[in-house]
């Protein structure tokens, strides 16, 4: 949580963070400021100082007032001077700036946590010049310092109520996507539309970005609705040119967010419209039964590799390849069993090979649980997801509980 900063900052030896960029899908720079629009601005934490917002433009004086933190603006910088004694040399004057802007808080030596959102390469320029002004200060990146993940990892109430919210308008679409897929005629295996032609894929995306769009949610990273072999393929996204057959899987995995880029929720279900063939039903009920063991089993202060590991055990006791036994298998178990849900659609806390001893399931968490077992050559993918809070009593609880059911009947004559 964000009262933990200044203990994190001080723990990592970091002396302040800067954050960079817009406020909107800016993950670091809304986690501060919230959901305001904001197209440039710098943030400065300084240990045991509370943030403060630089911004561009003075038109958006109100819109960075509105984040509630301490404001300045460009123009307090003195910035046109800069420009003046710098004509053509941009990187030189925003460097110049970070240094003015350091200054104001006594910062000219120590260590720096650099994040937000910037071009990599006007990025690397910018700060390699910063550090010629500044040759006493280390400038570290996230990868060396990741304190804000570790921050972001616990949610306040605040913030849970916001994935709360989330929660419930991804449940509510999800449930108008069954009942569109449900309510169309078939033929030949395969839903027409009242025209005459088939259903495509791309169709039902494009009803999914309406249905969020029209709850106040958008959907940045887009949908996964993919079919038979790309079920198959944890990833694709589905081809959206790909008539929607009976009898065979759909993986469904959306992954919205607030709109201009807040908090996220994920869920995943996976259907079979009609009919369910045998071995797609022996192969869900697999992964519905993992995934009742693994959830039964959750504890606070557990290590999340251990879900990891529980599921890969479990898995392999039914006959399947996972990733525990062979790391590079594209058959069976080939992820990791969950991730933390925030600002980010990954992050902390971790499941699989990327979790270390501090990735461990804590009061304030957001979390999912999503395993699954993939055959992309037989044409099938099951995956069951839902995203789940850890209260500060300890309770473990889906955000927003949602039927499982793998097969869906058609209720079109």
């Amino acid at each position: 949580m964000k009262k933990d900063l200044d203990h994190l900052m001080i723990e990592n030896q970091i002396d302040v963070l800067m954050v960079c960029g817009a406020a909107q899908h800016n993950p670091a720079m809304t986690y501060f400021t919230g959901s305001v629009h904001l197209t440039q601005g710098e943030l400065l934490k300084v240990v045991h100082q509370e943030p403060v917002l630089y911004y561009a433009s003075l038109m958006e004086r109100e819109e960075a007032a509105r984040s509630g933190l301490k404001t300045i603006s460009y123009e307090e910088l003195k910035i046109q001077q800069i420009l003046e004694q710098l004509k053509g040399k941009p990187i030189q004057a925003r460097a110049m700036r970070y240094q003015r802007m350091l200054a104001d808080w006594g910062i000219t030596k120590g260590r720096m946590a650099v994040y937000g959102m910037m071009d990599a390469g006007s990025a690397y320029a910018i700060f390699r010049e910063l550090n010629r002004l500044l040759p006493e200060l280390e400038i570290h990146s996230e990868e060396e310092q990741p304190l804000l993940l570790h921050a972001m990892a616990t949610k306040d109430s605040q913030e849970l109520e916001r994935i709360q919210k989330m929660g419930e308008i991804t449940t509510e679409v999800v449930g108008l996507v069954a009942d569109f897929l449900t309510n169309h005629s078939v033929k030949h295996q395969v839903l027409m539309k009242n025209d005459g032609t088939p259903l495509l894929i791309g169709d039902v995306k494009k009803k999914i970005n309406l249905w969020l769009a029209e709850r106040g949610a958008e959907n940045p990273e887009g949908t996964v609705f993919a079919m038979g072999r790309d079920a198959g393929i944890p990833h694709s996204s589905g081809a959206d040119d790909m008539p929607i057959e009976l009898g065979k899987t759909i993986v469904f995995d959306i992954f919205p967010c607030e709109l201009y880029g807040g908090y996220y929720y994920d869920f995943t279900r996976t259907w079979c419209l009609g009919y369910a063939p045998d071995e797609v039903l022996k192969i869900y009920q697999d992964v519905w039964d993992v995934y009742q063991h693994v959830t039964q089993e959750l504890r606070t202060e557990e290590p999340c590799q251990k879900y990891q590991k529980m599921t890969c055990d479990f898995l392999e006791s039914r006959g399947h390849v996972t990733v525990q036994s062979n790391p590079q298998t594209e058959n069976g178990y080939v992820h990791s069993l969950g991730h933390g849900v925030g600002l980010h659609i990954h992050e902390r806390p971790w499941f699989g090979r990327n979790a270390d001893a501090t990735d461990r399931i804590k009061p304030g968490m957001v979390f999912t649980i999503e395993p699954g077992l993939y055959y992309p050559e037989k044409g099938i993918g099951v995956r069951l997801e839902d995203t789940y809070f850890v209260g500060e009593d300890g309770r473990i609880e889906i955000v927003a509980p949602y039927p499982m059911d793998l097969l869906l009947p058609m209720k079109a004559k």
